[in-house]
């Protein structure tokens, strides 16, 4: 392991998946418990738009899919908060709305688009040192919204309706979340890609969700198993020479399955006891 951090890529690897963990960890509780999971899969993939005029216009990806996956983000909570249209309709729309655009601005484009693969399916070994500071910059302003909101996003995913009775700004805490979740995407993008952000949005916040109902300790425990899952997928990506992102989502869904068994024993082990 000591060896591995001597290449410069493999350093930025295991801090672009610590960065990606903080986010996921935090706001991957939120999409769990608020049962969010479909729109944050629609705000991942309307972004691939961005990728594709970031192409177009020959600048780096990662700046197009941030205002982009803002955008959608924006106009996804709008919609279905200020109108009678079905909010899986509008995500299923914007969703391949957002995937069209990308691929016609792709097919503008001039000769081959380079490293669209990594956007697409991830992968954590390619990640630069720019993108490691815009990674670190969005880690703070979840961090930092998250501090200052804590127990308004907490009453909007407990109990929505209750809250907007007791006053609380209901409609723009939860596009204001969603904004939140756009933020993850842009973080999460190069370590396991657009197709693949929903499994690390949800896997280590769902696993977190078994052992406690704490919502701090779940995001603490959540950023944790973010962490060891992305590094042991990372490191098997490396010695196996398979895809990383792939990788680290197996390592995360392996990990989930096996305390499910894990939990189930433990129930029927429990209750032969009892008998």
């Amino acid at each position: 392991m000591i060896e591995l951090l001597q290449y410069e890529f493999m350093t930025n690897a295991l801090v672009a998946g610590l960065l990606a963990s903080i986010a996921c960890g935090i706001i991957g509780v939120y999409v769990v418990v608020k049962k969010i999971v479909f729109i944050s899969g629609g705000i991942a993939h309307a972004s691939f738009g961005g990728i594709g005029i970031s192409y177009f216009l020959g600048i780096n990806p990662m700046f197009g899919v941030l205002p982009f996956s803002l955008f959608s983000a924006l106009t996804m909570g709008t919609i279905s908060k200020r109108s009678d249209v079905p909010e899986d309709t509008i995500i299923g729309i914007l969703w391949s709305l957002g995937m069209a655009i990308g691929i016609i601005f792709i097919g503008w484009t001039p000769g081959y688009a380079p490293d669209l693969m990594t956007y697409l399916f991830g992968n954590i070994l390619t990640v630069p040192g720019s993108d490691i500071y815009l990674m670190l910059a969005l880690d703070a302003v979840i961090m930092g919204t998250v501090y200052v909101l804590y127990k308004e996003f907490m009453a909007l995913c407990y109990d929505e309706e209750f809250s907007k009775v007791a006053g609380v700004p209901t409609e723009k805490l939860y596009i204001l979340l969603l904004c939140l979740i756009a933020l993850t995407v842009v973080v999460m993008i190069r370590v396991v890609g657009l197709i693949l952000v929903i499994a690390l949005l949800t896997i280590p916040a769902a696993l977190s969700r078994q052992y406690t109902s704490n919502m701090k300790i779940m995001m603490y425990l959540s950023i944790l198993f973010g962490a060891i899952f992305t590094t042991t997928g990372l490191i098997l990506s490396y010695y196996f020479d398979i895809a990383s992102g792939a990788t680290i989502i197996i390592v995360m869904a392996t990990a989930y399955l096996l305390n499910i068994v894990l939990q189930k024993w433990k129930s029927v082990s429990g209750n032969r006891v009892d008998s």
